[in-house]
């Protein structure tokens, strides 16, 4: 296992009844209040270029291989398959409140959750789960209210500081205290790895002018950007405090044995997932 993972001050390394998973310290102190993972390419049953633990139901994987690996990976958790509520990702920033009559959408039944980048809650039992290939994905908890969320944060949902929105529903819809919200911002592609032209970087600038100082140029005149960086900030901005925040620090593409990786894959990967329920 990568050093980077192993030793991180961050994040918790798991493996349990077979599968691979990563949690998050800032979380732990509410374990059994609420569950929560990242998941690894690791435990699960799917073949090629969805070894192992795939996730996705559309990647090139059979339905029952898939399913047997939420079922490895829900068992891992101590929840229920149909407790989960699936994202519709679109790289936007758009956050959809669910509730117990949202359960078993994308997963057991059809979904009616299109274009929705974040999934939110305050209602027990209901299992948040959002898709990853080097995007970011980034977690909230508000204790005091009991409130859940998880973001898709690509480098457009990034832009366009889905983050910020996810911690303003929380507190405009649900009442919570940006102050007390916890959140972790998990393995995605990092700054060593996430190469784009000037058509990305002249976004970032145009609309987060203070994210320059997460670009670096490179000799052939592409751009490294720092997404969970800019996150970080974001999340700062939005008021939530910085020793509330867990970085992982963690690249997927410098890591792609350990995580689905589009870039480190070459677009024939798996889905990873996030996943957070309130118990």
């Amino acid at each position: 296992m990568n050093k980077q993972i192993t030793n991180n001050d961050s994040i918790i390394y798991v493996k349990n009844d077979g599968v691979e998973y990563i949690q998050f310290k800032n979380f732990k102190k509410y374990e059994g209040i609420i569950s929560h993972c990242f998941t690894t390419r690791l435990g699960g049953v799917s073949t090629g270029e969805c070894s192992f633990l795939n996730l996705g139901f559309n990647r090139k994987d059979l339905r029952e291989n898939v399913e047997e690996n939420y079922s490895r990976i829900a068992g891992a958790l101590n929840i229920n398959c149909s407790n989960m509520v699936f994202s519709n990702q679109v790289h936007d920033n758009k956050i959809k409140s669910v509730t117990e009559d949202d359960r078993g959408k994308g997963i057991l039944r059809e979904s009616d959750i299109i274009g929705y980048d974040g999934l939110i809650t305050n209602k027990k039992e209901v299992a948040l789960v959002t898709f990853y290939a080097d995007c970011v994905p980034v977690f909230f908890f508000e204790p005091e209210r009991k409130v859940i969320a998880i973001s898709h944060s690509g480098w457009r949902g990034t832009v366009k500081e889905i983050a910020r929105e996810t911690v303003m529903k929380m507190v405009n819809e649900y009442g919570c205290s940006a102050s007390k919200i916890e959140a972790a911002i998990g393995p995605s592609i990092s700054q060593c790895c996430f190469e784009v032209g000037d058509e990305v970087y002249n976004e970032f600038i145009e609309k987060l002018n203070w994210s320059e100082k997460y670009c670096s140029k490179k000799s052939d005149g592409k751009w490294l950007i720092n997404l969970q960086g800019i996150i970080r900030d974001t999340l700062i901005d939005a008021g939530v405090p910085e020793d509330n925040i867990c970085v992982s620090g963690i690249c997927t593409k410098c890591n792609n044995d350990v995580f689905f990786s589009h870039r480190g894959d070459k677009g024939k990967t798996g889905s990873l997932a996030a996943i957070m329920q309130i118990n």
